[in-house]
């Protein structure tokens, strides 16, 4: 059978679900790991940080990496680290040090993370058609269903064989990273090895434009990341719902209404102005936020944290479709940045919510007040995007 470019579109998807799965998978664990490795929630907090630290790293790197290696070396390289490190988690916080064999784990399958995201969007950016903005959302709609087959499955497997066995189910996530690996060894990547010069770094860095696109990345991940990596532990300890009930209504819902946005947008896209419904998703998080925080109901509250995934699901892949042709000569560079002020907001927007919540838990409020702080303080990422938005707005770009 011949391989052609819808083939290489079905592995981009993988992908996405491949780093769904590493950035979706511990946090479903961050309980076990407090109640079986005595890991605090500050130390949780670190470990979401470093996951998207490391990513940051390799996104600064990844354009360099990509030329050296060549996209599909990368690719492969990028799913193989997805698959050990998710083998590593099930392994070394019982053979070393818990926290230290966490973040061993965490680092490998992010160096996976990172060169995933820095290559998905410019392959499929680069295979044959004229609605490029409609391809990147349902590209990235992949990620939540990614997110929510993790949350489904991982559901089902604690039921059925308790969370005290969730290495084994870490095993087995790794199927995913190394299908992707056999899928990037076979499709053509030609169109992407053929793409146009990107403008030297000093000349993108010299454009206001691309700064104003960076802030709106960084809020975004932040705005998605800060709630999405917290939803499981808030609805456990914070909410007092069971864990299986929580998961579902919380990242579960949150993933399925992420989706969802995307893949709308996917079908409907041209019918959309992209910057319009920027600004609306920003005001959308800002009361999903709100709900999640004051409600005095634990299902409602649930309901904030479900909403929030419709809000923020265009606003990564949002960005970037508005970037691209604004700054048509960017190429693997920009969608690099881009991808790297993305990853600082993920890494910024739940570190500092963990770090809040850990302080106020440690000064004696409870677990519930603490993530409530800690989340009431999320808020600013929300409320940073509605004004870039609306700066955006002001400006003529290429769209």
């Amino acid at each position: 059978m011949k391989l052609t470019a819808k083939h290489t579109a079905r592995a981009c998807y993988l992908g996405l679900g491949t780093q769904a799965v590493t950035n979706n998978l511990p946090p479903l664990l961050f309980l076990a790991f407090h109640n079986q490795f005595g890991v605090s929630l500050e130390k949780i907090g670190l470990l979401i940080s470093i996951n998207f630290v490391v990513q940051m790293i390799v996104d600064t790197l990844g354009s360099l990496i990509a030329d050296r290696l060549g996209a599909r070396r990368a690719m492969i390289f990028a799913h193989l680290c997805g698959a050990a490190g998710l083998a590593l988690l099930a392994f070394l916080p019982y053979i070393i040090e818990p926290f230290l064999g966490l973040t061993l784990a965490v680092t490998i399958s992010a160096i996976g993370g990172g060169l995933i995201e820095v290559l998905d969007s410019p392959i499929m950016d680069s295979l044959p058609g004229d609605e490029k903005a409609k391809a990147m959302s349902l590209l990235h709609s992949f990620y939540c269903w990614g997110h929510v087959a993790v949350v489904l499955l991982s559901t089902a497997y604690f039921s059925a064989f308790g969370i005290r066995a969730w290495r084994w189910l870490a095993l087995a996530w790794t199927l995913v990273p190394l299908t992707g690996a056999a899928l990037f060894a076979v499709v053509p990547l030609s169109h992407f090895d053929t793409m146009s010069q990107h403008v030297p770094a000093r000349a993108l860095l010299k454009n206001r434009v691309f700064w104003l696109f960076l802030v709106l990345m960084i809020c975004s991940g932040a705005s998605e990341q800060s709630i999405s990596q917290w939803s499981s532990l808030f609805a456990e300890a914070g909410l007092g719902v069971g864990k299986t009930l929580g998961d579902l209504l919380g990242p579960c819902m949150f993933a399925v209404l992420m989706g969802a946005s995307r893949l709308l947008y996917g079908v409907i896209g041209e019918k959309i102005d992209v910057r319009r419904g920027l600004f609306l998703s920003s005001l959308l998080c800002i009361v999903s936020y709100l709900l999640a925080i004051l409600s005095p109901w634990p299902l409602l509250a649930l309901a904030g944290c479900a909403l929030a995934g419709f809000s923020v699901g265009l606003m990564w892949p949002g960005t970037i479709s508005l970037a691209a042709p604004a700054i048509p000569s960017g190429g693997t560079l920009l969608y690099s940045l881009l991808a790297l002020g993305g990853d600082v907001g993920c890494a910024a927007g739940p570190g500092l919510v963990g770090l809040i919540s850990g302080r106020i838990a440690a000064s004696g409020g409870t677990s519930e007040a603490g993530l409530k702080a800690g989340l009431a303080f999320g808020l600013i990422f929300p409320i940073l995007l509605a004004l870039g938005c609306l700066t955006l707005k002001r400006k003529r770009l290429n769209t």
